[in-house]
């Protein structure tokens, strides 16, 4: 075990000028409390920024009588290159979406008697049956138009929507193209005298009037003459307008009666 002074001898040999050791030393001199201090980290001393802001000149004195000059800013090309994409953008038309509109739903019976084409409303979306009250009123109204009371039905009932999925258009438009095309193809196989629209739906979809012109003769491009009717169904919940229909059928029935 090396005593203090044989110790500082070893230390001066290597050159250590000063030193703590991990353990306490047995005959050492207690030790100086600033070795014992933590040591301290100096901060870097950062120089003050020079200003180097560009002088601004001092407007010179004004002489007696002279007005100030106002230096009005003028766009510069680049300016004007960076404000056209904003203008274009501000000028682009909105497309709007188009509003999508369900497809109605209806179905249609025609007929024929005589020398009339009847196209019928089926109120219940089935074809006519020999004892529905519907049919049996479309029946006496034949017979008062003086034509067979016995109606002939050609083909298949019209029901609109024809597809449940898909993406064909069945808008008021494409039902309407559609029920003028199968009216018009029988017209073209055995042409008539008159043309019976009876309910909304046959008003609607083979001509383009609506319920304001039931009773009333409208000329229809490409299917000629036709007589727009209420729906029987209609007829039988309100019989007043019966009598409508039978005023405005002795008006028309010189169309279709040949005796």
């Amino acid at each position: 075990m090396l005593n203090e002074s044989s110790r500082r001898a070893y230390l001066s040999a290597m050159q250590v000028v000063q030193w703590l050791p991990r353990t306490e030393l047995p005959f050492a001199a207690p030790s100086r409390p600033e070795l014992l201090a933590p040591p301290v980290i100096a901060q870097p001393v950062v120089a003050p920024q020079a200003d180097i802001r560009p002088a601004v000149a001092k407007p010179a004195p004004k002489a007696p009588g002279e007005r100030p000059k106002i230096e009005i800013p003028r766009p510069s090309a680049s300016g004007k290159a960076a404000s056209k994409p904003v203008e274009e953008a501000d000028a682009a038309p909105v497309v709007a979406k188009p509003v999508q509109v369900p497809p109605p739903r209806f179905a249609l019976q025609l007929l024929r008697a005589g020398a009339c084409l009847i196209l019928a409303e089926l109120p219940t979306g089935e074809p006519f049956q020999s004892r529905d009250p519907s049919y049996l009123l479309l029946k006496d109204m034949l017979r008062a138009a003086g034509l067979p009371d016995a109606p002939q039905i050609i083909g298949e009932p019209v029901r609109w929507p024809l597809l449940v999925r898909g993406q064909l258009d069945q808008g008021p438009e494409a039902a309407r193209d559609f029920v003028q095309g199968f009216v018009l193809a029988q017209l073209e196989a055995a042409p008539c005298d008159c043309l019976w629209l009876v309910g909304l739906p046959a008003v609607r979809f083979a001509s383009e009037a609506n319920a304001e012109s039931y009773n009333l003769e409208l000329q229809v491009e490409g299917l000629g003459s036709a007589w727009a009717l209420p729906g029987l169904e209609l007829l039988i919940d309100e019989p007043q307008r019966k009598a409508d229909v039978w005023k405005a059928m002795r008006l028309l029935m010189t169309r279709w009666k040949t005796n």
